[in-house]
């Protein structure tokens, strides 16, 4: 066990979708379609990570999002609201998330190089089991497949940032200690949910949520300004709780050797 025997990947922002643009846009589309409520890119990204049903609840507590709410209708969101906007939101993700199935630049090259070291790779994500059962079967036609998948709405006790998630990987993929497990995503909620599930977190500062560029924009920016927001990135990930930031999945096989050196050692996440 004094090595890494799984890792368990995010999938927005981390093994497809560079800059997580799926979920964020339909939240945006969503919340005009159904109560004509404009909410910004930036407003959408800051819950990412959650159940998208608590991503939702999580946006209309947003103070500038709650006083559009009070102007408009004269109270606070309600659960009733919630599953309304949630209601909207499921079609038009299931039908636009296949648009966003393109493994990121690298990911299908290190998911090969893990295997080879006879690493497991599982995965989780915010998405409910209705989108994910259009991602999976769409992400492996164009090279990328986990040996294991769990969808937000999956486990009774709940999704990010608790580690049940995490913990079914364990379960399914027949890993022997969860030290031995690397979580990686690019928010807080799944940063969170690998510490909370007693493994390794790795966060990404490039690829995802934190960053929110798509890849042309990405490709076109000054370096002055790709430090300057991978920075953000990074801070933002360390302090929920990251033992380790990185730029995309390419770089985790030199993460892997330093986990292992470790582990060798006795220490555990």
């Amino acid at each position: 066990m004094n090595r890494i025997q799984a890792v368990i990947l995010d999938w927005a922002g981390t093994t497809v979708d560079f800059g997580s643009f799926a979920p964020t846009q339909i939240f945006i589309e969503a919340f005009k379609r159904v109560f004509d409520i404009e909410i910004t890119l930036a407003q959408a990204r800051i819950p990412m990570g959650l159940g998208k049903w608590q991503h939702i609840e999580a946006l209309g507590k947003l103070p500038e999002i709650d006083t559009l709410w009070k102007v408009k209708f004269g109270r606070s969101m309600t659960s009733e609201d919630i599953d309304t906007i949630y209601a909207a939101f499921m079609p038009l993700q299931i039908a636009k998330v296949v648009d966003f199935a393109a493994p990121i630049a690298g990911v299908s090259d290190t998911i090969t190089t893990l295997r080879q070291q006879n690493i497991k790779i599982g995965s989780c994500s915010g998405y409910p089991r209705a989108v994910m059962e259009k991602l999976v079967p769409a992400a492996q036609k164009l090279g990328y497949h986990p040996d294991y998948w769990v969808a937000s709405d999956d486990i009774l006790a709940g999704g990010r940032p608790g580690p049940w998630m995490a913990l079914q990987n364990v379960i399914e993929l027949g890993v022997e200690a969860v030290f031995s497990c690397i979580k990686v995503d690019d928010a807080v909620p799944g940063i969170e949910e690998g510490r909370n599930a007693g493994m390794w977190s790795v966060g990404l500062s490039v690829s995802g949520n934190e960053f929110g560029k798509t890849w042309e924009e990405y490709q076109s920016m000054p370096e002055e300004a790709v430090s300057q927001l991978k920075q953000q990135a990074a801070d933002k990930l360390f302090a929920a709780g990251a033992h380790y930031v990185i730029d995309t999945l390419n770089d985790l096989p030199s993460v892997i050797d330093s986990i292992n050196q470790r582990l060798a050692k006795g220490e555990r996440p």
